[in-house]
């Protein structure tokens, strides 16, 4: 029997560390119960069951309820929901049991899209397909009122419930008739693939990864320290190029005037200035017509409050009032500012309106390599210092907001931090994660916040199995470049090349830096915003990579032949708007070259080993806890280490036999896992 199944959950509303609500309606807050369970029969829409679950302060089901849910899973051969994660967490955590297959149809909506990233949601597929089911969003309406689920109107909730199942069930089958399409074949085996990774991250999920919050905490004071000890730096630096004007640090508007040197006339108006500019000359009239050069600023003292910062009111029989008031010729500051003649900031100009943001120019991390370079190529140290810093201020804020901040609210009260993976936001297929985002955790080992991350056992350790290279060797395989297939079975340092080409081109560089350019090509990258040693090896990379730039051509072929790209695994990327510039290049060339190295690699490959390796962990109490780029984290048992070390190193000799195995393609090039260990996820050493 093939049930559709959806559940409703009451949830939790707590606040994070700027004082904003957060919903977490997971079942690992003490407070968050199972509401509703809904199931319905695919192939027979009359056999439709809403039952209502009542909880008590342990939450304890109704004995009926729950023995008529788990009769029905017992009958079920496929398992149909929308966000099949969600539904089969809350089902497993409250004890009920099903181990058999699923079929999700958030993620084949995801899969039939093709990487053109619409949303996926069941209300926007709805709308997007036209489906017949579609409902009045009751639930939304309810906690938009502070209504919690176990506290709406059963029979409205109910109402919802079934439109969700009815939905979810049309979708299914028109899904069904589109995947049996010959044009979709061959997203079938990364159909099975998705969902069977669907499950293994449901229980990464529910397994958790223990947090030290000391540990925590102290990663806190460091960063809070580097970041004091960075704005200090700069406040001394801005004061030499703005004068007496106090600059905000953390405001994008105050450090864009610093880096362009330049003051927006009107800021409602200023973003929409650029929407037809047609070339650089005209976007360079359009900045310097609506914006004002900023001039140096020399403070003295506010003569009508004599520095005080506040005035008094005078009775009329001449005696101040008690109560000051604010001056308000000085701001409450004491001082004024008077403009000099000389040119403030770095002056440096955008070189484009992509630039242009809501009250200037960004100054995000793209933005600030592209200007570091700039300043690099002309020997400009004093912007490399203060670019630099801003980078690091950038990165450290976001350190402690999106990491530090974000793992204390998220951490449960059984002291773990549930790492929620999803697959349905990148284009390519890699995992995306929320609550916090773990994929955007730095590549490398010296990341401080990992040392958070331990065992759950006394004496346990955390290993992490890393892929050596996968972007590189998958690059050479899709491609079958010759140099680089050569370089990788004779164990060329790739790396230590790259930093020699740019070192020889004048900017001495270490392995350790290099590493962010070597692969940076295969991506779609080019020498755009790189200093000039840089810029000699993206140059360098096509010549000697001629596989690959060769492979690049084809692929932009393929991609105005078909609209789309197809890669070995038989996931597909369209481009419906694709079209030959008049140069003869394509648009959409980087995303062309990225898709098939990036989904190959990290939405291809490394489902396939995480799977593999989640099965043969089960007869153990070690666990998978977590997965970031191309790398597996796993929580080791202080009885199992060899054995677990063991059973990572024995399947490097199975790699290939195991992506052959799945998508029917031999691989001529090597893949390779490395393993770490230590007591923590960042003190780990080679094993």
């Amino acid at each position: 029997m093939r049930i559709v199944l959806d559940v409703e959950n009451s949830i939790t509303w707590r606040e994070n560390a700027k004082g904003k609500p957060v919903i977490f309606n997971d079942p690992y807050e003490k407070d968050n119960s199972l509401t509703q369970v809904g199931m319905v029969n695919a192939d027979n829409t009359d056999e439709l069951h809403i039952i209502n679950l009542d909880h008590n302060e342990e939450k304890d089901m109704d004995g009926s309820g729950r023995d008529f849910i788990q009769a029905i899973l017992d009958k079920t051969s496929l398992l149909i929901c929308h966000n099949n994660k969600h539904d089969m967490m809350w089902l497993w955590e409250c004890g009920f049991k099903y181990d058999g297959d699923i079929y999700d149809t958030m993620l084949s909506e995801y899969l039939l899209d093709k990487g053109q990233r619409n949303p996926v949601g069941l209300a926007a597929t709805a709308v997007r397909r036209g489906l017949s089911e579609q409902k009045e969003d009751y639930l939304s309406t309810c906690l938009k009122k502070g209504i919690n689920t176990n506290e709406t109107d059963l029979s409205k909730l109910s109402l919802y419930l079934r439109a969700d199942l009815l939905t979810t069930c049309e979708l299914f089958h028109q899904q069904q008739a589109e995947f049996a399409k010959p044009d979709n074949h061959s997203l079938l085996a990364v159909r099975g693939v998705t969902f069977d990774t669907c499950k293994t991250l449901t229980e990464v999920y529910m397994a958790g990864v223990a947090v030290d919050l000391d540990a925590l905490h102290e990663v806190r004071k460091e960063f809070e320290y580097e970041r004091a000890t960075i704005e200090t730096r700069l406040q001394d630096k801005i004061r030499g190029l703005m004068g007496d004007t106090p600059i905000n640090l953390r405001s994008p508007e105050q450090k864009s005037k610093v880096i362009f040197s330049r003051e927006i006339n009107n800021k409602k108006d200023w973003k929409g200035l650029f929407n037809y500019v047609k070339d650089a000359k005209e976007f360079k009239r359009t900045v310097e017509t609506n914006s004002t050069l900023i001039r140096k600023t020399e403070a003295f003292t506010c003569t009508t409050c004599e520095g005080q910062g506040k005035t008094y009111k005078v009775k009329k029989d001449g005696t101040k009032y008690s109560k000051p008031n604010k001056c308000k010729d000085c701001d409450a500051r004491g001082y004024q500012l008077r403009k000099t003649n000389k040119m403030a900031g770095l002056g440096f100009f955008p070189p484009n309106k992509d630039w242009a943001s809501d009250a200037g120019f960004n100054t995000g991390k793209s933005e600030l390599d592209i200007l570091i370079a700039t300043a690099k190529n002309n020997n400009m140290q004093e912007a490399i210092d203060l670019l630099t810093d801003m980078k690091r201020l950038n990165a450290v804020n976001s350190y402690i907001s999106n990491f530090v901040n974000a793992i204390e609210l998220h951490t449960k009260d059984d002291g773990k931090l549930h790492v929620n993976l999803t697959q349905h936001i990148t284009a390519t297929g890699r995992f995306s994660g929320r609550d916090p985002n773990m994929q955007n955790m730095p590549r490398g080992n010296t990341f401080p916040v990992k040392k958070v991350f331990v065992s759950r056992w006394k004496g346990g350790y955390i290993c992490e199995a890393d892929f050596a290279q996968l972007e590189f060797r998958t690059a050479a395989f899709l491609a079958q470049d010759e140099v680089a297939i050569k370089e990788i079975n004779t164990g060329f340092d790739v790396h230590s090349y790259t930093a020699k080409v740019i070192s020889d081109a004048g900017q001495p560089t270490t392995r350790q830096q290099a590493k962010e350019h070597t692969f940076a090509p295969l991506f779609g990258a080019t020498g755009f915003g790189r200093s000039k040693a840089e810029k000699a090896y993206y140059e360098h990379f096509t010549e000697k990579y001629q596989g690959v730039a060769n492979w690049h051509q084809n692929l932009a072929e393929e991609a105005l032949r078909f609209n789309k790209i197809t890669n070995v695994s038989g996931r597909q990327y369209a481009f419906p708007d694709v079209e030959r510039r008049s140069y003869g290049g394509v648009t959409n060339f980087t995303n062309i070259k990225n898709y098939p190295v990036q989904g190959f690699a990290t939405g291809d490959v490394v489902p396939v080993v995480l799977n593999e390796i989640h099965k043969r962990l089960r007869p153990f109490n070690s666990c998978i806890v977590n997965t970031v780029h191309d790398s597996v984290v796993i929580d080791i048992h202080p009885d199992e280490k060899d054995m677990v070390l063991q059973l990572v190193n024995n399947m490097n000799d199975e790699l290939t036999g195991m992506v052959e195995k799945v998508y029917g393609i031999r691989m001529n090039v090597p893949l390779l896992l490395e393993s770490k260990i230590g007591p923590n996820w960042l003190d780990t050493v080679d094993v």
